[in-house]
């Protein structure tokens, strides 16, 4: 007996939190139909008690009941006097002549909506006060405080307590929410990529097997890499192979694609994320600085290497540090090689002045913004002294826009790093895909493209952890959603 009650207080504790849970849940309807669907065999049983109870308390008769007293009490011919007089304002508005049939027939079919849920309104407030009515929500809610019902539940649903779960938690939630949108992008891109590929001119096979080859040649390397199926049929291959992890075999060299880009999208990820690194440690105190001295002769030089830095295309820079550092000073390798970090040295730099100036360039205008915001003053009116004012309530609260643009530039600098990887000789991703396309090579392209989707998602959700990280507001918002 003393297990009995150990076990029901247990579930009693754990259940009521659920409820609360279950109660918000309900209120948004994507998370309530895929509560639905997670907990399949729990809504189930809950939908045929619902309708047992429904059908002991008669409901069809007392919802016939109902309606028919609100129609005798004037609520439809209400309804519709008001439909029909904001359906002619509205035509009035916009000058047209509405078409009487026409006319009628919204009226009717708009005051008939709002008509039942002043019935299954009526109808709920009924059932209440009797002590026996409620709705199918309140009849799940009920499922979960029962002790005993709940852990049945629990076996038979316990997908539907993982989503409770993770809805609990604000930061959990934003997180699968961001890697569900991130899902449908993936997919988006693929679509559109893949789209773009089947309608180019070019003939993989022909630019594969030469002039010299023969239309049963062409016609067999179709045949072989499914190029001969409709593009329906490519398509849901295509994207079949994403959802399974694999990608199929390149039409160049029939090596496997997943494998190929798993060693070269390292390469391009390192040098991005070392470039990113060092762009951000140079970049913040730069912007600081010429953010807490304006005008001044830091603010200009800085602000001008800046622009310069903004504008000084990426091949060029690198031909010229290729000239200068390995041709005519023979200080650093004018090709990549991943066993000598030296070589790393000028792609970092190419890569990372871009980003550099765009950083130093955004820290100073929001920080400028901040800095004559009232509560900066009224910090320093209760007598913070000038670093404490500026590196607790300045810099803090300027980093939403700055990591903004870090995340964008990133995401570029991950896509657009093939210029850099071509003029250093760099087996990254980004010059696999250039290299690819010329064929096209559609298995490789559509690869390196997932492979750079998945990433700049993943680099979206942790800004938007950064934002709540950085922005109580956020966090509130985050809570109360």
């Amino acid at each position: 007996m003393p297990l009995i009650e150990y076990v029901t207080a247990a579930s009693t504790g754990i259940s009521r939190p659920l409820t609360a849970v279950l109660r918000k849940m309900m209120r948004h309807p994507v998370y309530r139909y895929l509560l639905f669907l997670s907990g399949a065999p729990i809504t189930l049983l809950v939908f045929v008690r619902y309708q047992i109870r429904q059908f002991k308390l008669g409901y069809r008769k007392i919802a016939a009941e109902t309606a028919k007293e609100l129609r005798q009490e004037g609520v439809y011919d209400a309804l519709a006097a008001e439909v029909r007089d904001q359906q002619l304002r509205k035509h009035r508005f916009f000058g047209r002549t509405p078409e009487a049939g026409q006319l009628e027939r919204n009226v009717r079919r708009i005051a008939e909506q709002r008509f039942q849920a002043r019935v299954k309104e009526r109808l709920e407030q009924r059932l209440t006060e009797n002590g026996g009515g409620a709705s199918f929500e309140e009849t799940y809610r009920e499922w979960i405080e029962n002790p005993v019902l709940f852990l049945l539940s629990l076996v038979l649903g316990f997908p539907m307590y993982v989503l409770l779960g993770i809805y609990a938690n604000p930061y959990l939630k934003t997180i699968a929410e961001r890697l569900v949108m991130a899902v449908f992008v993936i997919f988006g891109v693929a679509f559109l990529v893949f789209t773009l590929l089947y309608l180019s001119p070019m003939n993989p096979a022909a630019n594969l097997l030469g002039e010299t080859a023969t239309n049963e040649q062409i016609a067999a390397f179709n045949r072989l890499y499914g190029l001969d199926q409709p593009y329906l049929a490519q398509l849901w291959d295509t994207l079949r192979g994403i959802l399974t992890f694999d990608l199929g075999k390149s039409f160049s060299g029939n090596e496997q694609v997943t494998a190929a880009i798993a060693g070269k999208f390292p390469v391009t990820l390192t040098l991005t994320v070392v470039s990113t690194l060092i762009a951000v440690l140079i970049a913040l105190p730069i912007g600081i600085v010429s953010a807490t001295r304006p005008n001044s002769f830091f603010d200009y030089t800085f602000m001008f290497i800046a622009l310069l830095g903004l504008s000084i295309p990426n091949f060029w820079q690198g031909l010229i540090f290729i000239l200068n550092f390995s041709i005519k000073q023979s200080w650093l390798p004018a090709t990549y090689n991943p066993d000598d970090w030296l070589s790393a040295i000028m792609p970092i730099v190419v890569l990372g002045t871009g980003l550099t100036a765009a950083v130093a360039r955004m820290t100073r205008s929001s920080m400028l913004e901040v800095i004559h915001e009232d509560y900066i003053t009224t910090a320093r009116a209760k007598g913070l002294n000038r670093r404490t004012v500026l590196w607790r309530h300045a810099v803090g609260n300027a980093l939403i826009p700055i990591v903004t643009v870090i995340g964008l530039q990133f995401g570029g600098m991950l896509g657009g790093a093939a210029v850099t990887e071509k003029v250093f000789n760099i087996s990254g991703i980004g010059s696999y895909i250039v290299d690819k396309q010329f064929i096209p090579d559609i298995p490789s392209i559509m690869g390196g493209v997932v492979y750079t989707a998945i990433t700049i998602s993943v680099v979206n959700v942790l800004v938007d952890l950064l934002y709540a990280f950085l922005d109580p507001r956020i966090r509130s918002k985050m809570k109360q959603y």
